[in-house]
């Protein structure tokens, strides 16, 4: 009973941690203290954690939202009465979001509820490894925050949820973040990658470091060498592990069974059919409603900017993947059709290889094309649609919202990207693992793999780099932070014209500075 009433606690408690209330004086009844929590019962409450960073991370209504509908990787059209949705994606693609958006207001709260549960748990006697696991989760939700709005939302282990959460700021929340990972990187697991370890925590780091000028003066970044150096020490800690190589399929790293055949992987939410987070979002947001076997709701797209910037045979854009645990006529793909990467053109069934029809009759053809509204006869074929995660097919005919697909936040590719751009950067060149000492080797490396295909680049600039990181992270929630850090986010694009300043960060939702006096809302809202 004590361990329902604990986790019952937390979960109200997390939701005060989100309405910053405080309003509320008295004190919760019946709320366990740390000398009556049984022995392993942290273990319990560690799972807990590890969960309540699902919903913000995973799927495609929070971090995705904030980080890839906001940029040139995802566009969000109303097809006629779809996905209208009272105009929330539409401002996001749009940079017209408010302190009311939905999205961003979810966003926010789900993430503070993170943040709760990873402090709550410090008073209830974890061991050493189950304390540093829960800090490096509070650090990368604390991360997202800081990252999204500027502004992080604290407490001590203990203190009570009725008073007002407190802030800190930009670079002081990022010295904070920077200073927990570094203290408690020691006592982390070496893996594996869906547990809190020690290179989650380096590429972690690598992240801040290589952001932290951004993050001091969004506008006009700068870049100090030593933490370009920085960024250079911790890859080459993580490529000298040796843990980590580019297997032969790059969506292996999505493929429902990533956690066996996902090389690259560093940092991962696992997942398992009946006890997963959103991930089956990524095929179900973008899946035309006749798409068999997804049936999905036919939203996002990519733009036709995004799509051009890969060579046609670059293997990122698409293959006939071949899940090896799904034995299913539902993925027999007879006419070998590309069911991963970006879907494009003519859509078959992947059960008998027919040609599918929209819901009008016409041939389902997905075309390059696409507006922010659509309104013709065409309106549900328009865009070619993004789909980093292999479907898993066998979860998908067991019915329900399972699915096996861990979902990826740091993998080895990435890291050689930070590296080489900490490298263009000022930083010091070095030759560890076989990547090469130059940026140009480094990115080279990826793209000429087998599992890309791609040729090699003549050289390298910032920009190249750019639109590097986003061919190879396209879908993987790094965009609009990249634009940031390059300086292109605020730019015009297709249907978007020039954004204000304002619009480096999102607002602090209104629900939260109302009854939260210690935060101020962001500058232009």
């Amino acid at each position: 009973m004590i361990k329902n009433r604990i986790v019952g606690t937390m979960a109200v408690l997390a939701l005060l941690q989100g309405a910053n209330s405080c309003s509320l004086d008295e004190e919760f009844e019946g709320n366990p203290r740390p000398d009556q929590l049984p022995q392993g019962e942290a273990s319990a409450l560690l799972s807990g954690v590890y969960n309540s960073l699902r919903d913000p991370i995973q799927g495609c209504v929070n971090v995705y939202a904030l980080e890839e509908v906001s940029t040139d990787e995802v566009i969000m059209p109303t097809r006629g009465p779809d996905w209208d949705d009272n105009g929330k994606w539409r401002a996001l693609y749009l940079h017209s979001w408010d302190p009311n958006n939905e999205r961003v207001r979810e966003t926010f709260t789900a993430l503070n509820r993170a943040v709760y549960a990873s402090t709550d748990i410090l008073q209830f006697n974890p061991t050493v490894q189950q304390a540093a696991e829960a800090r490096m989760l509070r650090a990368w939700a604390m991360f997202w925050e800081l990252d999204l709005y500027n502004q992080v939302l604290y407490r001590d282990p203990g203190e009570k949820a009725t008073k007002p959460a407190r802030v800190r700021v930009g670079t002081e929340a990022l010295t904070y973040i920077i200073s927990e990972i570094t203290a408690i990187r020691a006592d982390l697991p070496d893996g594996p990658a869906g547990r809190a370890n020690k290179d989650a925590a380096r590429a972690l780091l690598m992240k801040c470091y290589l952001n932290k000028g951004a993050y001091a003066n969004r506008k006009s970044p700068t870049f100090d060498v030593a933490d370009m150096n920085q960024v250079v020490r911790l890859a080459d800690e993580i490529i000298a592990t040796n843990r980590y190589s580019f297997t032969a399929n790059y969506f292996d790293n999505f493929a429902p069974n990533n956690s066996a055949i996902g090389r690259e992987n560093i940092f991962t939410q696992e997942n398992t059919y009946g006890n997963a987070g959103p991930v089956r979002d990524y095929w179900k947001f973008v899946s035309h409603y006749n798409l068999i076997p997804v049936n999905g709701y036919n939203g996002p797209a990519t733009t036709a900017e995004t799509y051009d910037r890969y060579e046609a045979a670059d293997k990122r854009r698409g293959v006939a993947y071949r899940d090896a645990t799904a034995s299913t006529t539902n993925s027999a793909n007879p006419g070998n059709r590309i069911n991963v990467g970006y879907l494009a053109g003519q859509q078959y069934s992947l059960r008998d290889d027919a040609v599918l029809k929209d819901r009008a009759g016409a041939n389902l053809i997905f075309t390059k094309d696409i507006n922010l509204f659509e309104t013709g006869r065409d309106l549900e074929v328009k865009g070619i649609r993004p789909l980093k995660y292999p479907v898993d097919y066998a979860s998908e005919e067991k019915g329900g919202n399972g699915a096996e697909n861990d979902h990826v936040s740091f993998r080895l590719a990435d890291v050689l990207l930070m590296k080489a751009e900490a490298i263009m950067r000022g930083g010091t060149a070095t030759s560890t693992g076989p990547y090469g000492a130059t940026a140009l080797a480094l990115v080279n490396y990826i793209r000429t793999h087998p599992s890309r295909g791609a040729s090699a680049l003549p050289s390298l600039s910032l920009d190249v780099l750019l639109d590097e990181r986003g061919r190879e992270l396209y879908n993987e929630q790094w965009r609009r932070q990249d634009l940031i850090r390059f300086g292109k986010f605020l730019l015009p694009r297709k249907d978007k014209p020039q954004s204000p300043d304002k619009c480096l960060l999102y607002p602090i939702p209104s629900t939260q500075v109302s009854v939260n006096p210690l935060l101020t809302q962001n500058p232009g809202y």
